[in-house]
């Protein structure tokens, strides 16, 4: 046992007063020690020393329940022992009739007899005197501070005729001496055979060997036994096997032996342990003295012993395991009665409502006429934190303890916002509460316009106009977030918005701020919405940059997420989309439930998984996607679940995942996502999947009815999807190219989506005019940053090359070949070799070669840095020679490869030179 490690002086002091008791001079030890500190070991230990060298022990362990029994330890020490032979009194009686006959005399029904008590202690102390004169005897008592005091006298009769009898007197207990005890030990210290032992919790030298021997194998560094444990011995042991066992504290180790140390102690021990663990780390002295109903001087007692004890390290808990050992031994009733008393006491003291709050949670209580408040002041700060399931939990009790129907149909619009942040379908079932209170009038217009959004989100379109109807009922026509909520239903989900020719709010100067009073992110929501509606681009990628840097401000507003991602879209619309990527990721890190689903986590998966896409990037874009589709169940996506399902759909075809997508597009979606841009989204992802499988009809269909949706809507200008270039490349398909032209024309004539329209009028015009159609395509895709249009697009520019200038084609098509490998685009990868085995793949290989290998060490290395990225200068810098001569190189490397410029050196020049270096 670890409770005998580091003991080896106070073995040797018993074992030195065995020795003398054995020369006939009787002593007396008092071991005194913490909790835990291993004096029930040390007993057990001279005990068995004792019997071995002859002793006939004799042994009590006092106990709490058992203080008021007259005599209960003498009784343990005595009862069953033979009486001596000798001249005695004559009357026969033995040991037990003794005892019984002095248990009478003091028992609370008896008058005191002093006399009578002093001669019936002095026979039974003659008695043991007796017995020592055959055999040795070794008396051992455990916590004396719980011994009645009956038997306390007696123990003090027998020290005081010790002498030279052969007897040794062990008693055990705390160093802290108590009040009715005083008298006992005052009287006990005054006796010469007296000899106090001391015992401390273990160093942190001495935790180190036990833990060595006990263990064997060294435990993990990260795991600081001394501090865990305190050097306790009682905790170190059930450490030592809990380590052994999983490699940490457990309950039914560490946390048990910890419950031993405080049972065994005062109740009020227990009851500032207790308190301690109902009040956390915050508590103050006072707040535990009123929670464990103490006077100052008995919780200060308490402390000092869990202290000495190191059970608690300055007052708090070693480890969380100890505190939940504690709380777990309370009964679930007296548990949450400790909490709402806790939470009474703080709300008295003025403390945070935080901290109240959660007392009030962990009691389930909320009926005391201050807590409904508190619950939502907590809540708020919760969510601040971005603690949404914390301030749920609070909500949901303050709206229980809530009477007034205006202030619960409050509390109940907060409750549905903060779960609507982790779990949006466990918000679905406030809505129809709300609804009610909302055509009841008992919802403001902030908590209303909120619960529209939401209702639209499950395609609960009936209920959110009935909604809507009524607010605008209700509200001024200029109120500022109504007229910011109807610019953001005209462009997401524009049936339902009263006029979808609303003010081009970006290019007032009063609308620059919102209206006094006005949600800051409605109308950042409404900003960026008028400017995609209407492709206004001057100052929207700012005003969307700005959104994003401060998402942090807004956790808890319910139109946060709308406008993080409006605001990549108005990114992605003005092809910043390494902007868009950076703000994705940063915004990472700043949502994060307490659990469960996280709606803005699954939003930014979506839309990182868009600007993947955007970028070409589809492995990256595939699993985003499929992220986003994990955090939040399909239930919980709503009508939204066409984003990130287009996304996935789109990006699985591309990559040649054409089985995912089936699977994707066979999955159940709600159909009032089709009034929605995100039924937008879906449409046309599924016509590219009808396209890829060769069902241009089908893919057709689905085209052109984003357009008629749009065009329905007022969004043909927004142009949401580029519907129209892939409709004309589905008629190019069905063999049609009057009708693509017409539609190829119509999207020339936009400002958007100009290279693609490009690439496809090549594909219906004549050979001779597609080289310049390609060549300015080739140049918008590279300014895009669009890998899968610029692959599609040099493909298209090698097949023209292909009758006049092989070389030059196999060179580009190398170019488009390497990009669709690094973008994983196995299909188009798969087509351009089939093209590059027509153009002599082999004979392209030699050729690259042959002119490499034409190139000096020189040349060499320019190319290879060029072929890096690397500009001139840097080229310049890195070989030591100057610009000019750089150019110089280039000029002669473009010649022997024969190219034009430095866009054109082949993307697999580096492996090349590798090969011939």
């Amino acid at each position: 046992m670890v409770a005998l490690v580091e003991r080896d002086e106070q073995t040797r002091q018993l074992d030195a007063l065995m020795e003398d008791c054995l020369a006939r001079r009787g002593r007396v030890a008092l071991l005194e020690g913490p909790i835990g500190t291993g004096r029930t070991a040390l007993l057990r230990g001279v005990a068995e020393r004792a019997e071995q060298s002859g002793f006939r022990c004799l042994r009590a362990s006092c106990s709490p329940a058992e203080q008021a029994l007259p005599y209960g330890v003498a009784g343990q020490l005595l009862r069953g022992l033979p009486r001596p032979e000798g001249p005695g009194d004559g009357s026969g009686r033995t040991l037990d009739d003794l005892l019984d006959d002095v248990a009478a005399l003091d028992g609370p029904d008896a008058a005191p007899a002093p006399a009578e008590i002093a001669r019936t202690h002095h026979e039974l102390a003659l008695a043991l005197l007796g017995i020592a004169e055959r055999q040795p005897l070794l008396v051992t008592v455990d916590d004396l501070r719980h011994a009645d005091v009956p038997s306390l006298h007696f123990l003090l009769h027998l020290v005081r005729r010790l002498g030279s009898a052969r007897v040794l007197v062990v008693l055990a207990d705390e160093a802290a001496p108590r009040p009715r005890h005083l008298a006992f030990l005052a009287e006990l210290s005054r006796s010469p055979e007296l000899h106090r032992l001391r015992l401390a919790p273990l160093s942190r030298a001495g935790t180190a060997r036990a833990a060595a021997a006990l263990i064997g194998a060294p435990p993990d560094p990260r795991l600081d036994l001394h501090a865990v444990s305190g050097g306790n011995p009682l905790l170190l042991d059930a450490l030592a096997e809990d380590v052994r066992a999983t490699g940490g504290p457990r309950a039914q180790g560490y946390g048990l032996a910890l419950l031993s140390c405080l049972h065994r102690g005062d109740p009020a021990t227990l009851a500032v342990a207790r308190a301690l663990a109902i009040m956390g780390e915050e508590a103050a002295p006072a707040e535990l003295c009123r929670l464990g109903a103490l006077t100052s001087e008995e919780a200060g007692r308490a402390l000092g012993a869990l202290n000495a004890a190191e059970v608690l390290d300055r007052g708090r808990f070693r480890h969380p395991v100890a505190r939940t050992a504690v709380l777990d031994d309370l009964a679930p009733a007296e548990r949450s009665e400790l909490h709402r008393r806790a939470a009474r006491l703080l709300h008295e003291r003025g403390v945070p409502a935080a901290r109240v709050a959660r007392h009030l949670a962990e009691a389930d209580h909320a009926q005391e006429p201050w807590a409904p408040a508190v619950l939502r002041e907590a809540a708020e700060h919760a969510l601040l934190d971005d603690r949404a399931e914390s301030a749920a939990r609070f909500l949901r009790l303050a709206h229980r303890g809530l009477s007034d129907e205006g202030e619960r149909a409050a509390v109940r619009a907060r409750l549905a916002g903060a779960e609507w942040q982790t779990a949006p379908s466990s918000a679905a079932r406030h809505l129809a509460p709300l609804v009610t209170a909302a055509l009841g009038g008992r919802l403001g217009l902030p908590d209303g316009l909120a619960l529209v959004s939401r209702l639209l989100w499950f395609g609960r379109g009936g209920e959110a106009l009935r909604v809507l109807d009524r607010l605008r009922a209700d509200a001024r026509p200029e109120n500022g977030d109504l007229r910011d909520a109807e610019v953001w239903l005209a462009y997401a989900h524009p049936p339902l918005a009263r006029d979808r020719r609303t003010p081009v709010l970006a290019a007032d100067r009063r609308f620059a701020v919102p209206a006094p009073g006005g949600d800051p992110q409605l109308h950042a929501v409404a900003i960026l919405a008028d400017g995609l509606t209407r492709r206004r681009g001057q100052g929207l990628v700012d005003r969307a940059e700005q959104v994003l840097r401060d998402l942090p401000l807004h956790p808890r507003n319910p139109w946060t997420v709308e406008a993080a991602l409006l605001a990549v879209q108005v990114l992605l619309r003005a092809d910043r989309l390494d902007v868009a990527a950076a703000w994705c990721e940063d915004a990472t890190g700043e949502g994060g439930g307490e659990g469960g689903e996280d709606t803005r986590a699954a939003f930014f998966a979506a839309a990182r998984a868009e600007v993947a896409l955007r970028a070409g990037d589809l492995p990256t874009a595939l699993r985003e996607a499929r992220e986003a589709l994990a955090r939040l169940s399909a239930r919980s996506w709503g009508v939204a679940i066409g984003y990130p399902l287009g996304t996935l759909v789109l990006a699985a075809t591309r990559a040649g995942e054409y089985d995912e997508a089936a699977r994707c597009l066979a999955l159940s979606v709600p159909e009032p996502m089709f009034q929605s841009r995100h039924g937008l989204h879906y449409l046309y992802a599924r016509g590219h999947h009808h396209l890829a499988a060769g069902h241009a009809h089908a893919a057709l269909a689905d085209f052109l009815s984003c357009g008629e949706l749009t065009r329905g809507w007022g969004l043909d200008t927004a142009g949401p999807v580029p519907w129209r270039t892939d409709a004309a490349e589905a008629w190019l398909r069905l063999g049609n190219r009057d009708q693509a032209r017409r539609l190829i024309r119509e999207q020339l004539s936009r400002t958007d989506g100009r290279g693609p329209a490009l690439r496809l009028l090549a594909a219906a015009s004549p050979v001779g005019r597609r080289l310049p159609l390609l060549t300015e395509a080739v140049d918008l895709a590279e300014a895009s940053g669009d890998r899968f249009e610029q692959a599609r697009v040099l493909a298209d520019l090698s097949r023209v090359h292909a009758a006049g200038n092989r070389r030059r084609a196999r060179l580009l098509l190398r170019q488009a070949l390497h990009v669709a490998n690094m973008c994983g685009m196995r299909p188009l990868a798969q087509e351009l070799l089939s093209v590059q085995d027509d153009l002599g793949g082999a004979e392209a290989m030699a050729d690259g070669l042959e002119g490499i290998a034409s190139l000096t060490d020189s040349e060499r290395r320019v190319a290879s840095l060029a072929v890096l990225g690397n500009t001139n200068r840097e080229i310049a810098a890195k070989l030591y020679i100057t610009p000019s001569t750089v150019e110089q190189h280039l000029t002669r490397i473009y010649r022997k490869l024969g190219i034009r410029r430095r866009k054109e050196l082949p993307a697999d020049l580096w492996a090349g030179l590798r090969k011939t270096g």
